[in-house]
């Protein structure tokens, strides 16, 4: 399987810059009282096991949550690769490939059905990893039906145990949130994700860590913009983000301990700057691949152990997070910023 960046290097370079955000709705500022400082963190694609033994003793340790936003064509076998076709695609075509064995996919579904009945949120990243800002309404829905035809089957056709009593019916009820490849959303998607019953969006970026946008029963996340570096230049609170500004997005483990730094610096001074203010829900993205080196996850890791063992920190999953705040924090007068698409993996 070809590496993911560099694969999608060069038709990201755009994500060195973010547009500034309008501003809409209300405002919900005020003291911090007893209410929790949420971390929201995620991995997109999920495809590596090892990555997933990886984060799922992080989260066990440090009494978290991760949401693992999960690309499908990583529980189809590179045999059966023409059984899934994307919108305006030839069959069997994957920016990502594909799975690379029965045994993989098997061990892979064994560590899904484990990270959610350990509370981990399991949400969509649609198929293929193609950006789809020009897909149409029907093009979505088609991705969007897929996804949950290949999940649905997966366990029966790859699976080295018989089917958990309730694999389908996760399938069916908890799939409820979705991040578009390269963070590159549009309308056609958010009327398919309202129209097939998604609960979240995460595919926006917002100035600075923001509440989520409330619109005809969706909600849209934005990941946020956050201050890194000696220059504090805001970055996107991403992973590939961090690894374009620090390498051009071209491997330097020689500086991993810098750029491990670096990365864990901007996460804590963000977080600490809402955990000593507003308690906005902060949010962190990662990849299940390594980019200079291991920098990102170490950084991730090192944040994660300090910071969700805190009692009045919840680390925790986008639906949770929302089933226990409605989608709102209780104060009155911060900004809720609408997120909008930027560069992204």
């Amino acid at each position: 399987m070809r590496s993911i960046c560099t694969v999608l290097a060069a038709s990201l370079a755009f994500s060195l810059s973010v547009p500034a955000l309008a501003t809409s709705g209300v405002e919900l500022r005020g003291s911090i009282g007893a209410k929790p400082q949420y971390v929201l963190i995620s991995f997109d694609n999920s495809g590596s096991n090892a990555l997933w033994d990886r984060s799922r003793a992080l989260a066990q340790r440090s009494n978290a949550k991760f949401t693992y936003f999960l690309s499908c064509v990583f529980l189809i076998d590179s045999d059966d690769r023409k059984s899934y076709q994307a919108p305006n695609q030839p069959a069997g075509r994957s920016n990502i490939g594909f799975a690379t064995s029965k045994e993989n996919i098997a061990q892979r579904l064994d560590n899904i059905w484990r990270a959610r009945n350990e509370g981990n949120e399991i949400a969509s990243h649609a198929c293929g990893h193609f950006d789809g800002k020009t897909w149409s309404k029907a093009d979505w829905e088609h991705e969007l039906t897929t996804y949950k035809q290949v999940l649905g089957d997966a366990w029966s056709k790859y699976g080295s145990d018989p089917e958990p009593a309730g694999w389908k019916q996760f399938v069916d009820t908890e799939i409820r949130g979705f991040r578009a490849p390269y963070l590159s959303e549009s309308p056609a998607l958010l009327s398919a994700l309202k129209d097939k019953g998604y609960v979240f969006d995460g595919s926006g970026v917002s100035r600075g860590p923001a509440l989520p946008l409330h619109a005809g029963g969706l909600y849209q996340f934005g990941l946020p913009t956050i201050d890194e570096g000696p220059k504090n230049k805001p970055v996107i609170a991403m992973d590939y983000n961090l690894f374009v500004r620090h390498s051009g997005a071209v491997e330097r483990p020689d500086h991993l301990d810098e750029f491990e730094n670096r990365a864990y610096d901007a996460f804590k001074g963000a977080f600490e700057r809402q955990y000593e203010g507003k308690r906005i829900p902060f949010q962190i993205g990662l990849h299940f691949t390594l980019m200079n080196g291991d920098a990102y996850w170490r950084a991730l890791e090192r944040f994660t152990s300090e910071v969700c063992v805190k009692a009045d920190v919840r680390c925790t999953t986008y639906s949770e997070y929302l089933k226990e705040t409605g989608g709102t924090m209780p104060f009155a007068g911060a900004e809720l910023v609408k997120p909008a698409a930027s560069g992204g993996l």
